[in-house]
């Protein structure tokens, strides 16, 4: 690339002609992100004299520039970033040139906060990845290269930092920009400038460098200055995501919200997504009251003409011109949690302000952020990015995020821990087949259940491999049969002969292997049985999934608590020795975890009691729930 050897046209339009800029800072650890916001405030002269005093004194005790002022340290506010040299969290910063204000974002460079750099990026209209002159184009460049690419991001400013502890050498410079621009061909990016700068001195910053007399492009500021983002959201078809449904009486009914996209008017027709329900913009509130249009960023109450049935999460759209309602589509995701992501399992999902149960049906591809390639992947692990589908619990009114990037994107949650688990942009909807419904039959499970004359249940037997969970279900099945009880027990063992015989032992196969499992023990209590589970399910979420397959009290939890020391000891099928000398991998409580049930209905401490006293305990609680003997026997 060439264009940083050619002067700028002198821009002809007025300094009020643009608006405010978003841009972001991103990259490696120790590219210079903070210190060259720092920079920017410095040369803008927003920072005050008692400021400047301070961050004089904290560079003594904190600074990495020897006696000089760390400008950084006008942004590296937390007392743990100060001390560890890094960013951990994103600090905002308001400046303001002659032409143009600005937000920027700094956002940390450590793998490790990977989200917090995704969150900056989620409201930027332009990037700036830095890259030290001195290590080049590094991994986490190309990350974060990706990442904006992902996010919607189409202007990037390439910023070769730390340029004067390579002697200005427009060799480095070239070579460095070369490799970047050659990884970020396919990435979609409008407009992509390189800059050699040095933060510290404020080369190339506000000011032109007389140091590298070889760069005849513009500064990095006068740049920002000109740079002309796409009004995306003002130009895409109105959409509308309901926060709050305002009735504070009989005589008032509006919905409150943030206007995501597009304009709106008073008399404007609009539906609910979701339910194609139809009526009329009868008035519009303000923050100052009535108005009679408002616009994308408008914080307003609508009030519908007519009584139409709109909660918290529906969207208001343009009749014709919809966003897509689905329950399964395509996805970019990042991926931000420890815990990796797996399919079959269950997440929370928040699109706009609608929470939803959905799980990751598969993964497509995962992305290999060197070189883009696309390679297969059974999970995610955490700051990977893959492409997946998903199924969520209903259907969603969802825009392609290429399109609308407020209706497009999405955040996965962990369903115990409330953590945020992963980021999400939907690429499409995946159409299903319009000939596959929901069948209603004449005899229910309500009806099953009279004939047999008992409480439909799932009792789920969970402990390690030789815990004594199969031979407690045998015994209690035993005694229930005897009492004139409809049953069936599902083994692990005996599954994995049949259904699940496709299946291994990594995690992601377990989690598929329960799902299944669960599907069919649906399946047998919605016939009326009692059916009775022995498997090991190392993890709480599937039994969490199996559980709310379940009507209310259909389902007991059984934890068998055995010592992996006693389950050692009796080894029945000689499968610990073997995962002890390696021979087996992902064997729970060897080399893959069991996670305990938190709230079981039932705990039996097989210590101290045989298998007969420890199935006497759960046929009490069993028969306590199923109140009776069948029959009246």
């Amino acid at each position: 690339m060439d264009s940083h050897r050619h002067a700028a046209m002198p821009d002809q339009r007025g300094p009020d002609q643009r608006g405010l800029l978003r841009f972001l800072t991103c990259g490696s650890v120790d590219d210079g992100k903070s210190s060259l916001i720092g920079r920017l405030l410095f040369d803008s002269r927003l920072i005050m004299e008692d400021t400047l005093a301070a961050i004089a004194k904290d560079s003594r005790k904190h600074g990495t520039v020897g006696e000089e002022i760390d400008l950084a340290l006008l942004v590296d506010g937390l007392e743990a970033e100060r001390q560890q040299g890094i960013t951990i969290d994103v600090a905002y910063r308001f400046f303001a040139t002659p032409r143009r204000s600005f937000i920027v974002a700094d956002t940390p460079g450590h793998e490790q906060y990977t989200r917090n750099m995704a969150t900056g990026a989620s409201n930027s209209d332009l990037a700036v990845i830095l890259c030290d002159a001195r290590r080049g184009v590094l991994t986490q460049t190309r990350r974060h290269a990706y990442i904006c690419s992902l996010l919607g991001i189409r202007h990037v400013v390439l910023a070769v930092n730390k340029i004067d502890l390579v002697g200005f050498d427009e060799a480095v410079f070239d070579r460095i920009t070369g490799d970047f621009t050659r990884f970020a061909a396919g990435l979609g990016f409008h407009s992509m400038l390189p800059v050699p700068v040095s933060a510290r001195f404020g080369d190339n910053v506000s000011s032109a460098s007389g140091n590298m007399p070889w760069y005849r492009g513009p500064t990095l500021v006068s740049h920002l200055e000109q740079v002309e983002p796409e009004a995306e959201a003002a130009t895409r078809p109105f959409r509308f995501p309901v926060q709050w449904v305002n009735r504070p009486n009989q005589d008032f009914r509006g919905f409150s919200g943030t206007v995501a996209s597009g304009r709106v008017a008073t008399g404007d027709a609009l539906v609910v997504a979701a339910s194609g329900k139809a009526s009329t913009v009868a008035r519009i509130l303000g923050p100052d009251g009535e108005q009679t249009a408002a616009v994308a960023g408008d914080a307003v109450t609508i009030c519908l003409a007519d009584e139409v049935d709109v909660a918290r999460g529906d969207v208001l759209a343009p009749p014709a011109d919809r966003p897509t309602v689905t329950d399964q589509f395509a996805a970019h995701v990042l991926w931000m949690d420890e815990e990796p992501l797996l399919p079959g399992r269950q997440y929370l999902m928040r699109a706009g302000n609608l929470w939803t149960p959905v799980s990751i049906t598969s993964i497509r591809h995962r992305v290999d952020v060197n070189t883009l390639e696309h390679q297969p992947a059974r999970r995610l692990e955490l700051n990977e990015i893959g492409f997946c589908n998903l199924s969520a619990a209903q259907r969603l009114p969802l825009d392609p995020y290429a399109e609308n990037r407020q209706t497009g994107a999405f955040v996965l949650v962990d369903r115990f821990s409330n953590r945020t688990a992963g980021a999400g942009m939907v690429a499409f909807s995946l159409r299903r087949a319009t000939n596959i419904h929901t069948e209603e039959f004449l005899v229910d499970k309500a009806a099953r259940a009279a004939l047999d004359h008992q409480k439909p249940l799932a009792i789920w037997f969970t402990g390690l491999s030789g815990s004594g969970k199969s031979t407690i279900a045998k015994l209690v099945e035993q005694a229930l049969h005897a009492e004139g009880r409809h049953t069936y027990t599902l083994d692990g063992d005996n599954l994995r002969h049949g259904l699940n015989r496709d299946l291994g032992f990594t995690d992601a196969d377990r989690v598929e292997n329960i799902r299944r499992v669960g599907e069919v023990a649906k399946l047998f209590v919605d016939a009326g049985l009692i059916v009775l589970c022995s498997f090991i399910s190392p993890f709480r979420a599937e039994r969490e999934m199996v559980r709310e397959m379940m009507g209310e009290g259909e389902f007991i939890e059984v934890f068998v608590d055995t010592p992996i020391e006693d389950c050692i000891r009796r080894d029945p099928k000689g499968l610990y020795a073997r995962a002890i000398e390696g021979t087996i991998r992902n064997f729970t409580g060897i080399s893959s975890p069991y996670e305990a049930p938190e709230h079981p209905e039932l705990r039996i401490e097989t210590q101290g009691q045989t298998p007969t006293e420890a199935a006497a305990r759960v046929l009490t609680h069993v028969r306590a729930v199923l109140g009776g003997v069948p029959g009246g026997a």
